[in-house]
């Protein structure tokens, strides 16, 4: 099946295909006239990228794990329906919780602070240690390690300055100097905090920046223009590698 035909049937966008291809999660072959090709054991592997995002995994940690040796497709799929169960259940008590927080708030029960999160598990990834269990720690936590260097808040603050300063530059030639050392500045911010990024996979993540509106419009509240100006400037950066 070729990518238009993949992206309709999975419901997901041309360009997030595009960009599994690029970071090397899911990379179907190239036919001799460009196109990509997508096989019957690249379908189903798309299928469990999809059940690991609903379930919360960061693309960087699907990728550790579905391609770890001893990855297997029938267990995986066992173990995704055993999460998804645990999440059916968690999002049933919280629901229940935001039932009890609105009568509270009407005045028709009462509730303590601690009643207001007993039963109820507020972590962001609680799957992540089953994960590890059943993949080996080191395929998940190699690519965990990079964004757990610092506490979220903290990272954010580094997120805010890093594109602040590149908004900064960003009525430079893309190809100056000035602005090539910001953009590399940006690959080794990226690498160390959020995956592995290949130079080409860098160029793959700024054509995203201008082609999913989504992250036009996160990069661009920092200044108008700024990712097309990454755009060009990754482009460039990678070109120079």
């Amino acid at each position: 099946m070729q990518t238009k035909e993949v992206a309709e049937m999975a419901g997901v966008s041309i360009r997030t295909l595009h960009h599994y291809d690029r970071v090397g999660l899911l990379v179907p072959e190239r036919l001799v006239s460009g196109y990509r090709s997508y096989s019957n054991e690249d379908i189903q592997l798309l299928q469990q990228i999809l059940f690991f995002r609903e379930l919360g995994f960061p693309l960087e940690d699907i990728k550790a794990i579905v391609h770890d040796d001893s990855y297997e497709v029938t267990e995986a799929l066992l173990y995704q329906r055993k999460l998804m169960k645990e999440k059916q259940a968690r999002i049933k008590e919280m629901i229940r919780k935001l039932d009890e927080t609105i009568e509270d708030r009407k005045g028709e029960r009462g509730m303590s602070n601690y009643d207001k999160f007993k039963g109820v598990d507020f972590s962001s990834n609680p799957y992540e240690q089953e994960a590890k269990e059943r993949w080996g720690e080191e395929a998940v936590e190699e690519s965990k390690r990079r964004r757990n260097q610092f506490r979220d808040e903290e990272l954010q603050v580094k997120w805010e300055e890093m594109f602040r300063e590149l908004s900064g530059v960003k009525n430079l030639d893309p190809a100056s100097e000035v602005a090539q050392k910001k953009i590399g500045e940006l690959y080794q911010f990226l690498n160390r905090y959020f995956g592995s990024y290949s130079p080409e996979a860098f160029r793959g993540l700024g054509n995203l920046y201008v082609e999913d509106h989504r992250f036009t419009e996160n990069i661009d509240r920092y200044g108008e223009g700024l990712a097309d100006f990454l755009r060009l400037g990754m482009a460039e950066w990678a070109n120079r590698q």
